[in-house]
């Protein structure tokens, strides 16, 4: 896969990530995520520490790839209404936009070091555009 590391400081302890469109209010009460069509929101370590953001894209390379020690805390599809990924937190102070390729749904898997409130990396696997 192909990887693009950002390590971000989060001014809110919750990161989103998903389609350019406008986010929506997504409720994370005791989850360490949530997701709706067009976003995943996700607890992280807020104002502590760098947040250590990996994206990888398929198609897949020999040798790299999401840390498979890491716990996944959402798994499905996300539709990208101009093939644009944008990862920052969720009071838009901090803001990395990717382009991932043709506009539709992509197979998403966000896995953090550990979830909830400590966590401090955060590896999002994207795959392919779906029929």
């Amino acid at each position: 896969m192909q990887a693009a590391g950002v390590e971000v400081y989060v001014n809110h302890p919750v990161l989103a990530l998903g389609s350019t469109e406008w986010l929506p209010v997504l409720e994370l009460g005791e989850e360490a995520a949530v997701a709706c069509d067009t976003h995943v929101v996700v607890r992280v370590k807020a104002q502590i520490q760098l947040v250590k953001v990996r994206l990888f894209v398929e198609p897949l390379d020999e040798g790299t790839g999401p840390n498979p020690s890491f716990t996944t805390v959402f798994e499905g599809l996300l539709a990208l209404a101009d093939g644009r990924l944008v990862i920052g937190d969720v009071m838009g102070e901090t803001r990395f936009v990717k382009l991932i390729g043709e506009s539709g749904r992509r197979w998403v898997r966000v896995a953090v070091n550990e979830p909830g409130w400590s966590a401090a990396a955060v590896d999002i696997a994207v795959g392919p555009k779906l029929q």
